[in-house]
């Protein structure tokens, strides 16, 4: 939750600041950061960054503005607080959502790095992504912006723009369209099999291809069910809770049962009626619900102890709901990427 990363923040910059202090009072010019600092793992985690500011005697403080909402891993959000300081890389994220406003207006689509051997995937996003979102992923924004949030400026030229325009014979098509063309291309089940040697070694090329608006309204619906997910309706699945045993929406560890078409929730819930379907929406190795099931589980830190509770206090059914929305939008999805199969690259 946003108020236990802000705890445990405080907690990190104040013990910092407390070695900051305690370096720019010690005498002993030979001394070395690494023999300096204190290693406590439940307090603070030193990363190269964080040694060379201590060791120019910066100190840090804590804003509650830089705690915002990432994209974890695919369909699993995740609080961050982003700050270069404490933030070993942050790469060009902070001039893709260097506010939160900006996550209300830019749109970035994300695909696997080059030379990985996962099968290639993307996905849409409007939030910070880890950068093992999608493996050594590399993202491309609509928008970029100066680090304070000024400047916008749009990724697509004008010079694609009339390109586009041109070559369809189209004065229509606008930028978000192209955006949307692209993601709707990525999604093409015989592009991905016809370029997949390609997609491993390099970032894919985009091909001019005879259904321009075909291809952009898949993107564009495929965009609406990615980005707003937690907005989506409920998949009809089947609640089948224990007699005996009073119903928690408490998630400990989630598991599939072996013909993939149930969910043991947990000790008191079953959810079941999933369409097989489901499944053919994949991200890379995992289908959209395994994701789900892999992330959203109680995990502890063995370094730190610190706790990871995917569950809301303030939503208690915040998962058993998520799992309808993902098994509607991975069965949505693969309705509109069989209908982009027919479709001419």
């Amino acid at each position: 939750s946003q108020s236990d990363i802000a705890d445990n923040m405080q907690r990190t910059i104040e013990t910092y600041n407390e070695q900051v202090f305690k370096w720019t009072q010690q005498t002993d010019k030979q001394m070395k950061v690494d023999d300096f600092v204190l290693y406590e793992e439940n307090k603070i985690s030193w990363s190269e960054t964080l040694k060379a500011n201590l060791k120019r005697g910066k100190f840090a403080e804590f804003d509650r503005n830089q705690i915002r909402q990432s994209l974890y891993r695919p369909f699993t959000k995740s609080n961050l607080f982003f700050d270069r300081m404490f933030n070993e890389r942050v790469y060009v994220f902070p001039s893709l959502f260097p506010s939160a406003k900006t996550e209300t207006e830019n749109k970035v689509i994300c695909v696997k790095g080059i030379g990985m051997s996962q099968p290639f995937f993307a996905l849409m996003v409007s939030v910070i992504p880890d950068v093992q979102f999608t493996p050594n992923g590399q993202c491309f924004p609509f928008y970029t912006y100066n680090e304070d949030g000024t400047n916008r400026k749009e990724n697509i030229t004008d010079w694609a723009l009339n390109h586009y325009q041109t070559h369809y014979q189209d004065n229509q098509i606008t930028k978000w369209d192209i955006f949307h063309y692209v993601y709707g291309l990525l999604h093409h089940p015989v592009y991905r099999e016809k370029y997949a040697a390609n997609l491993k070694r390099e970032l894919p090329r985009i091909p001019l291809a005879p259904d321009f608006w075909d291809f952009a309204d898949a993107g564009k619906k495929l965009a609406d069910l990615h980005l707003n997910y937690e907005q989506q309706p409920e998949s009809p699945l089947i609640w089948m809770d224990k007699a005996d045993t009073p119903l928690e929406w408490r998630v400990e560890k989630m598991r599939l049962s072996r013909d993939k078409r149930q969910i043991i929730y947990n000790d008191s819930l079953t959810i079941g009626g999933i369409p097989p379907e489901t499944f053919d929406y994949r991200l890379g190795n995992r289908s959209a619900l395994d994701w789900v099931i892999d992330q959203y589980r109680i995990k502890v830190d063995k370094r730190s102890g610190i706790v990871n509770d995917p569950n809301r206090l303030d939503d208690e059914e915040y998962i058993v709901r998520l799992i309808g929305r993902v098994v509607f939008v991975s069965v949505s999805s693969v309705g509109v990427v069989l209908k982009l199969q027919d479709l001419t690259l």
